[in-house]
């Protein structure tokens, strides 16, 4: 038999509160477990004491017997002192996706456009100045 230490949900709707237990990897979430070996209320302030309750001895007496917590179980257990939760590194968390990134590349091309028809404008000999000069010397022989 291969029990798992995971958390099943209690209380009413929008108002949960877990019970910390360790269950038969076959049973439902919230349905037959073993034993009850703690509670977790998320509603309380991070810094509560009751927020997380475990009785320690039977954590680790289930931890020596091979029971795998699960990974919001292992860092309660972690934050104890009772077991070591590794450090995760996922590299592909902050990389864009396909579509982000066609859409990166497209509006760098506009911008790209956009660049060179400025210089294009910019190297073109300007011939507006000259013309208005005329106009300006008819209105003050007038």
């Amino acid at each position: 038999m291969s029990a798992k230490i995971r958390l099943a949900r209690g209380g009413s709707k929008k108002r949960p509160f877990y019970s910390i237990v360790v269950a038969d990897v076959r049973s439902p979430r919230d349905g037959r477990f073993i034993e009850k070996i703690g509670t977790y209320n998320p509603l309380l302030a991070k810094d509560n004491d009751q927020r997380v309750v475990l009785n320690t001895e039977r954590v680790q007496h289930w931890l020596a017997q091979g029971a795998q917590p699960t990974d919001r179980v292992l860092r309660f257990l972690d934050a104890a002192g009772l077991a070591k939760r590794p450090a995760r590194n996922n590299p592909k968390k902050a990389e864009l996706g396909i579509k982000a990134k066609e859409r990166l590349e497209e509006k760098a091309q506009k911008e790209q456009d956009a660049k060179e028809a400025a210089e294009a404008a910019a190297a073109a000999p300007v011939e507006e100045a000259p013309a208005e000069a005329p106009a300006e010397e008819e209105a003050k022989a007038e």
